[in-house]
């Protein structure tokens, strides 16, 4: 089976539990994103934020609550389920040092989600990592950094090629190391942009500290989502003609090719400058085409997944291909800093948050626990990424007309219908979009509580694959 279709074997007992916890960690994170998402919606909606705006003050609670709102819902769920693809293809050896960095990535996300409550957080809104200037937020950062290190450096270290993998495993074995190999490469740069950086404070000074290190981090983002749709592709038994397979593992390093240009950029222009910006922007820009051959890949699988049954994989894969691809089109509409700078980037990530919760239900079994069995599951997908093509479509709409990004309440100056329709419909949509994300939540905990797990991992034929809602 495993020739014809894209998989992997699940991991060993003993490597299962550690996958585990950073899956239940990338949910809890989820948890607390969810909540804040609430405020940030409802502090834009027209008519709910005048009402707000007179309970609270608003432009705080407005910027406190994106900062870990962003933080949670991508950086720290986007790292732990990349911790969950390593942990898959990584031998259950040194497991000790596994579980110490889960245990730090673990404290530093709670400490982040109640650091909005301890004295003295100022938020910066500054780009890839936005940050409440406090040594709780900054302590719990770090914490999460160095957590996340251990996972990948582990993968490094012990996930070696192996000579036993079949053609249709070897993108995928391939894929996850290259993001290991991108991730580590994403903390390289932060350390050295951090060394060579004076040392500062305030928007300007996070800006320039996360922005080489950032658009590193995305080629890892990158990578795994195209892991994903060609994981998700085999487990629902999507069959790879030969042609195909002979492709992916080249497709896979076209995609992390990129990355070997950072250390020029890094050695040429000084740190945080803004000729080495600029050349990290334009990386990202032209350097993420070379992803192109696996996306096509994954659009070449697309006949076989829409002729497959109703499931929450198969809805995933679908909603995921469609928000990622408009995210990218947005890119190329950018016209200064009004929202559509958010709408292509909520596009491009809430494709790879797809990517990845139709994944997570694909591995439920293959992890130990039991599939999801709600039949409203195989809808989730589409109420969180309708609800997000909505709130897109909105951000772009209001954008036409200058709305700016990052403001709130009276400092949103909506002077036109258009301008109020725009918004509105991006109100509408984030609140769709919660629903979506707590069903996400809901059919993962159902499967995840103690009480309905499975007692071993599946290790049958079927490695990883979707099961049916």
């Amino acid at each position: 089976m495993s020739d014809t279709h894209w998989t992997l074997s699940p991991p060993s007992p003993a490597g299962a539990r550690l996958v585990r916890a950073h899956l239940w960690l990338g949910v809890l994170a989820l948890m607390g994103s969810g909540l804040l998402a609430v405020v940030l919606v409802l502090s834009r909606t027209p008519g709910v934020k005048d009402l707000m705006a007179r309970l609270f003050p608003l432009t705080d609670l407005f910027r406190a609550a994106l900062v870990v709102h962003v933080d949670l819902s991508v950086l720290i769920w986007f790292m732990t389920f990349a911790s969950v693809a390593w942990g898959m293809v990584t031998p259950a050896r040194a497991l000790g040092l596994g579980w110490l960095g889960w245990a730090l990535a673990a404290g530093g996300t709670l400490l982040m989600m109640v650091s909005p409550f301890l004295p003295g957080a100022q938020p910066l809104l500054n780009n890839y990592i936005p940050v409440l200037e406090q040594p709780a937020f900054l302590l719990a950062l770090m914490m999460c950094g160095l957590g996340f290190a251990v996972a990948w450096l582990r993968t490094l270290l012990l996930a070696w090629p192996r000579a036993d993998l079949s053609e249709g495993q070897r993108p995928l074995h391939l894929g996850i190391r290259l993001s290991a190999a991108a991730g580590a490469l994403a903390w390289m740069t932060l350390a050295w942009t951090l060394w060579q950086l004076p040392a500062g404070s305030g928007t300007a000074y996070y800006e320039r500290l996360f922005w080489a290190a950032g658009h590193v981090l995305q080629f890892q983002h990158a990578l795994l989502v195209g892991v994903a749709w060609l994981w998700l592709a085999g487990g629902l038994g999507v069959r790879v003609l030969p042609g195909l397979r002979r492709l992916a593992v080249p497709a896979v390093v076209l995609s992390a090719l990129p990355l070997a240009v950072v250390p020029v950029l890094l050695g040429l222009w000084p740190a945080g400058g803004g000729e080495q910006m600029g050349a990290f922007a334009r990386l990202m820009q032209w350097g993420h085409l070379g992803m192109l051959p696996l996306g096509l890949l994954a659009v070449a699988a697309l006949p076989g997944v829409w002729r497959q049954p109703g499931s929450a994989p198969r809805s995933a894969f679908l909603a995921s291909l469609l928000l990622f691809a408009i995210g990218g089109l947005l890119a190329f509409l950018i016209r200064g800093a009004n929202v559509v700078v958010p709408a292509h980037y909520h596009g491009s990530i809430v494709g790879v948050t797809l990517a990845f919760m139709g994944l997570a239900y694909a591995l439920l079994p293959a992890l130990g626990f039991r599939p999801v069995v709600a039949r409203w599951a195989r809808w989730q997908p589409l109420v969180y990424g309708g609800g997000q093509l909505l709130h897109v479509l909105g951000l772009a709409w209001s954008g036409g007309y200058g709305v700016q990004r990052k403001v709130a309440g009276t400092e949103q100056v909506l002077s036109s219908l258009p301008e109020r329709l725009g918004m509105g419909m991006m109100g509408l949509g984030g609140l769709i979009a919660i629903v979506g994300g707590v069903m996400f939540v809901l059919a993962c905990l159902q499967a995840m509580w103690p009480d309905g797990r499975a007692a071993r991992p599946d290790t049958g034929g079927g490695e990883g694959r979707a099961q049916p809602t």
